[in-house]
Order: C-alpha cells, then structure tokens, then sequence
C-alpha cells in the first residue's frame, strides 16, 4: 500500500524527517517547472526549488494534518516567487528567454522549437499574476477551486481570468506569429 502524501507530510511533521526526501522526489520537479515557468531563468528555479523545500522542513509544523500536501506546498512557492520577484524589483523587460538548447534532427523539430520559443515570448509578455495564473491551472494541472482558494476569489472568477489570460496569451503569440 503506498502512503499519501498527507500521511508522508504527517510523518515529517511530527519529526521524522528522512520522509521528507519522499516528498521531495514527488514534488521537485513540479515545484521546478512551476518556478521556472514563473521566473522563466533556469538557475533561480534551481535555487527556489532548492530553497522551497528547506522552507518545508522548517515550518512543518504549520502544515494541517489531513489537508492537502500539494496546496500548502504550491502556497508556499508561490509566496516564494512573490517575494523573488519583489526582491529583484523584476520587470517584465528584464526577463531571458529559457536557454532552450534543441535536438534538430528534422524540419518538424525546427519548427516545434520556433512555436515553443514563441510561446516563452508570449509568457513574457503576460504580467506575473497572468502567468502564474496560467502555470498553476494548466502547467501544473491545478484545479480552480484551489487557485481560487489561494488566491481569496471565487472559482468563476478564476474561470474567467484563466479564459480572458488564454485569449490574450493567443493573440500575443499570433502576432509574433505573424512577425
């Protein structure tokens, strides 16, 4: 029978830490593309990842037995990234593009890279709220209802802030489509 991750998280807050190095290697690479999504640089997902998960351990004890495991974690990197981005006094304009380096093997290759490419360009352009808006409901799957929790609103207002960020989102990347 394989334990839950409230009943991991359980176990590491009541101080058996060696858990925790299963929740990392559930969590790690969702937290790390959820960051890198967000911060669109590689090693300031590496460092928040790393530094998320420090943050777990320390304030274990403010987890709820018996609620859920990915919210608090996804609470707490998104406060991370908040505070990252208030930190750098990051703007928009500052950001890299994502050091992509692909595997060009074919024509369908290039041109995958060039929509992918184009797609990290449109994300830059959404302010922070939008794209994080957009990495939590569909890089990393979220469901509205926790969005809307995280963010004190309603579900139909995270409904229509999903949609009204995905219209925005196409007609950016359709004009740099067109460039």
């Amino acid at each position: 029978m394989e334990v839950t991750d409230e009943q991991l998280m359980s176990l590491v807050k009541a101080g058996q830490l060696d858990y925790l190095n299963e929740v990392f290697n559930r969590y790690s690479k969702r937290i790390y593309n959820y960051f890198l999504k967000s911060t669109l640089e590689r090693s300031d997902s590496d460092d928040l990842t790393q530094d998320l998960f420090i943050r777990v351990m320390k304030y274990r004890n403010s987890y709820k037995d018996g609620h859920s495991v990915q919210f608090w974690i996804f609470q707490i990197a998104r406060n991370m990234v908040k505070d990252h981005f208030r930190k750098m006094k990051v703007h928009k304009d500052q950001f890299n593009p994502l050091e992509v380096i692909p595997e060009v093997t074919d024509e369908n290759g290039e041109e995958e890279f060039e929509r992918e490419r184009k797609l990290h360009e449109a994300m830059k352009s959404l302010s922070d709220e939008k794209r994080e808006l957009l990495v939590l409901s569909k890089f990393q799957g979220m469901k509205y209802e926790q969005i809307a929790t995280m963010r004190d609103t309603s579900v139909s207002n995270v409904k229509v802030q999903v949609h009204r960020t995905i219209k925005e989102l196409r007609d950016i990347y359709f004009e740099l489509a067109e460039d």
